[in-house]
């Protein structure tokens, strides 16, 4: 396994790759890597060639300077595991200042109202961080397919939206959510849950399962009220929001319309830690 550190040594190494037609997977990640990760690095290592797995914490799509700080970093282990899954991945754990030079400012990127829904109402400037960083580590990859939870699935849209705004060649792969047993979404941040948080966290993905399987019958009205009341006396769970949208501009939605994709989106507090959550409703 070979671990770069310098942008030219990666560029070097791929563009070899790319000389002899090799196909070139890419899973871009900010590291502490569990399942929900190597769950996507075992597709690529199946559709490609080659795998590159980026470990760099963005500083640029956080909004909060506290949760910048206190994001796991853990390369050793990223790498450890990466190796036990295979010796045919290649690491790009770039500093900020490789991927940005001096100046680590974002570019403003209209992706046609995509950026002002949910995620973007409560992280003012986060998707012109991934944006920015991510046609940065596409320029350095020259990926042939890139691989994308859908835990985060407005980041997966804005990232396609990337793609065609920047008519890039890149393949964006959508996969599905990895959860704990207990029905938990897989995520870097799960590791900062004290025990007792844990124990609770299980409610957000049943709160959205019972959405699921209401919303043949029930208003979108009836579904809201009913999940802010789930929360609402909760001791350990906040909920920042919840709504369902279109899957197609990520609107939310007061009145359900036939022939339409809808999914349902939460965002909970357990602390100060952040947990976000969605599933699929028709």
């Amino acid at each position: 396994m070979h671990i770069y550190e310098k942008r030219r040594d990666l560029v070097s190494s791929v563009a070899t790759l790319l000389q002899a037609q090799k196909t070139v997977g890419f899973v871009p990640t900010m590291g502490a890597l569990h399942k929900g990760h190597m769950a996507l690095v075992e597709r690529a290592l199946k559709e490609n060639d080659i795998v590159i797995v980026s470990v760099f914490v963005n500083p640029t799509q956080f909004n909060n300077s506290e949760d910048l700080v206190n994001y796991p970093r853990t390369l050793t282990s990223d790498v450890q595991l990466l190796s036990e899954l295979s010796t045919n991945i290649m690491v790009f754990a770039p500093t900020p200042q490789e991927v940005y030079g001096e100046q680590m400012i974002s570019t403003n990127y209209d992706f046609e109202g995509l950026e002002n829904e949910m995620e973007g109402k409560y992280r003012p400037g986060h998707f012109d961080g991934v944006g920015t960083v991510l046609k940065r580590l596409f320029n350095i990859v020259s990926p042939t397919k890139a691989y994308f939870g859908e835990k985060d699935f407005q980041q997966l849209q804005i990232v396609k939206k990337l793609v065609e705004i920047e008519k890039m060649s890149v393949q964006i792969i959508g996969c599905p959510i990895f959860r704990e047993e207990s029905g938990l979404a897989l995520s870097s941040r799960n590791k900062r849950l004290n025990k007792k948080q844990l124990q609770a966290s299980p409610l957000i993905y049943k709160t959205l399962k019972q959405v699921k399987a209401d919303f043949g019958t029930k208003s979108v009205l009836e579904m809201n009220e009913w999940v802010s009341e789930q929360f609402k006396n909760d001791d350990i769970l906040e909920l920042e929001y919840f709504e369902i949208a279109k899957i197609s501009d990520l609107k939310s939605i007061k009145e359900k319309q036939k022939d339409t994709k809808y999914r349902a989106f939460i965002a909970v507090f357990a602390g100060k830690i952040r947990l976000i959550d969605n599933i699929a409703l028709n």
